[in-house]
């Protein structure tokens, strides 16, 4: 029945105001606002149209996908949107596209490494699309080590250019979205060779293809990787491989905001800090964090909404079954995903923050929050994307068989996420870069340098490494001053526990490959106190509205012990805990599920995602799952006809072999 609303009573249980918690959930009324005019937009317009995605054929995907973005790129100029409004559309179109890369990198790239003169030349072109770019550094044999990529850029003094060369199969350019068949540019990386002297990995500004005929220039082989995980996904996408047969580009296309090369070949620093290029780092990680909070919303929304719709068991005297969402086991495993959601939301919004703030810093020459910065922002790129993307997964299963069908939509979001494990930095390989920087921070305790921001409790780590944990009763879990010292504690005793068994080795590095998998523990550790200490934090601020704040202290609450509970070997090893203490933790924990099993339907609408955005029949507002999953069936190409293809061919002649052996 259209327009019904089967989670209406789910909807009447809620115990808090949920127009405001859209607006905690979105940072701020505006965004509120804006997000919701955008998300309407583009669920309105039928060229937008998504659902068949995972029956299109690769080149049928990506022309629709090449449509799809000429016509964003179309209603973005018709109705004059700005910056913030445009980029909310592309990420509401919710299709991996060559404009992605564009817009993520080419652009912030130029920006942030560029001269002003080469911001006045490159920027406009960008700006309006007359080149579009791609961000050309991961190679077929080098990712995560950057300085190990092969690609050379050689100075040649007579013709004042640069000679861009692959020399090995190795070498060749792999991955960058937009690569395969659209981009006019990209920024490349390249080993800087000058006088036959390296000066290690710099950008270079390079037209791969001629902006006439879009047919590759001399010297460029380029072309599509080929087929990736999952259906649709992020098969819309030309990821591409670029091989260079020493192509010559000017001077000046070197991105020399840093760095540069004079007429006469000579390679120099300028005045401006090298560490600038690490905002852009901070930046684009803090925009992944924010994007896996996105991402483990909608699966958690879509699986709430269908454990309600969802019934099983449990029915006596022909009475209704239970809804699955009402089972313990269920609530265990949905309701850390939900918190998480929230708790990935709120770090996301304090990284900006931190983003203006390191900027503003590295302006004024002030570069001692950028180390800490740095490891911080690494580890919650790691910790969030690895939790999502087990997350996403997790909802699946949590959605039974019907889980499994592209219609849910959560195959397709598995696809498009899980490559957030690697770009940008391999996860283990990023914890480990937060692993030495915890290791240094140990190593100057007592030496007079103050640790800063999200290590500075490390300061109190004579305290943290003695201190034992106050719990007596359940209720006692419920304190943010105890969650905070227990995890404090935890991280702390995990580092100190890895520098002293570093130190009994004669050679660091050798201690350091022998404890990779210790450090990396550590790491984690450190990462999960900071996102539960920005959720308590959220929870200081004043949040207006009915039991709004009530409802995310439970959350956060959820976040914390369960992180507790799924890592007890830690907390209860290093002496932080009890075992009784771990005992009632659980027992809390178990109480906090029934607290926000009225709120659980409320709480995911306060995402305010568009049916269109989720592009779930399981996660439908409105609840109407059956008829619809039905009604999905009979539109796919094999149901064009009864008797399918091949039946002639193939299925007639095994059934009338059987036949006649059966006359036998």
């Amino acid at each position: 029945m259209a327009g019904v609303d089967y989670l209406a009573d789910e909807r009447n249980k809620a115990e808090f105001d949920v127009n405001e918690m859209k607006i905690v959930w979105a940072g701020s009324r505006h965004a509120f606002e804006l997000s919701d005019r955008i998300s309407r937009l583009v669920a309105s317009d039928p060229a937008f149209r998504k659902d068949n995605r995972p029956m299109l054929s690769r080149k049928e995907l990506f022309k629709n996908t090449l449509r799809k973005t000429a016509h964003a790129w179309k209603r973005i100029n018709e109705l004059r949107l700005t910056e913030e409004e445009a980029n909310k559309l592309r990420f509401y179109v919710d299709e991996p596209a060559f404009a992605d890369l564009h817009w993520g990198m080419f652009v912030p790239a130029i920006k942030g490494q560029g001269t002003d003169e080469q911001h006045q030349k490159w920027l406009p072109l960008a700006y309006k699309m007359q080149i579009i770019g791609c961000y050309a550094q991961t190679e077929l044999g080098h990712g995560s080590n950057v300085q190990g990529l092969e690609t050379t850029a050689t100075f040649d003094p007579q013709t004042d250019e640069f000679i861009i060369h692959s020399p090995t199969l190795t070498s060749s350019k792999w991955w960058p979205g937009g690569l395969g068949k659209v981009s006019t540019h990209a920024v490349v990386y390249a080993r800087l060779i000058t006088d036959g002297k390296d000066h290690g990995v710099h950008g270079f500004i390079v037209q791969l293809r001629s902006l006439d005929d879009h047919s590759p220039l001399p010297g460029i082989i380029v072309g599509d990787i080929g087929m990736k995980f999952g259906n649709g996904a992020y098969n819309t996408m030309d990821n591409g491989v670029l091989r260079f047969d020493h192509v010559r580009i000017p001077r000046n296309q070197m991105l020399m905001r840093v760095s540069q090369v004079t007429r006469e070949g000579k390679y120099k620093q300028s005045n401006v800090p090298r560490q600038l290029v690490y905002g852009t780092m901070v930046y684009v990680r803090q925009v992944i964090v924010s994007d896996a909070s996105y991402a483990l919303s909608r699966a958690v929304c879509i699986a709430t909404r269908y454990s309600c719709v969802r019934r099983q068991f449990g029915s006596q005297n022909g009475g209704a079954e239970t809804q699955v969402i009402d089972y313990k086991t269920q609530q265990n495993r949905l309701f850390p995903l939900l918190a998480s959601a929230y708790a990935f939301r709120f770090v996301s919004e304090w990284l900006k923050w931190l983003y203006t703030d390191v900027m503003q810093r590295l302006q004024a020459n002030d570069f001692s929050t950028l180390p800490e910065a740095h490891a911080c922002t690494a580890g919650l790129k790691s910790l969030t994307t690895s939790a999502t993307a087990d997350g996403i997964e997790e909802c699946r299963k949590l959605c039974g068989g019907h889980g499994y069908l592209c219609s849910s939509g959560l195959p397709e979001l598995f696809a498009v996420y899980v490559p957030a494990c690697t770009y940008e930095g391999d996860n283990t390989v990023l914890l480990l870069q937060v692993a030495r920087f915890l290791m240094k921070t140990v190593s100057q305790l007592g030496s007079g340098k103050k640790p800063v921001g999200t290590i500075s409790y490390m300061e109190q780590a004579e305290h943290l490494m003695k201190c034992r944990c106050e719990v007596q009763r359940a209720e006692d879990w419920l304190k943010p001053s105890v969650i905070l010292e227990v995890f404090e504690a935890r991280a702390t005793r995990m580092s100190v526990a890895c520098a002293q068994n570093l130190s009994k080795f004669a050679n660091p590095e050798e201690g350091f490959s022998e404890l990779l998998a210790d450090l990396v523990e550590a790491a984690i550790a450190h990462c999960q106190l900071i996102v539960v200490s920005k959720f308590i934090e959220k929870l200081r601020q004043d949040i207006p509205g009915k039991g709004v704040k009530q409802v995310l202290g439970m959350l956060c609450n959820i976040y914390a012990l369960h992180i507790l509970h799924k890592n007890l070997g830690d907390f209860v090893s290093t002496g932080c805990i009890t075992s009784k203490q771990a005992s009632l933790a659980n027992e809390q924990l178990r109480s906090l599920y029934s607290q926000v099993r009225p709120n659980a339907v409320a709480l995911v609408d306060s995402f305010n995602y568009t049916d269109h955005f989720l592009g779930s029949v399981l996660g439908r507002y409105d609840g109407n799952v059956y008829p619809n999953l039905y009604e999905e069936a009979w539109k796919d190409p094999l149901n064009d006809s009864v008797v399918p293809d091949g039946y002639h061919e193939y299925i007639r002649p095994i059934l009338k072999q059987q036949l006649r052996t059966a006359r036998l």
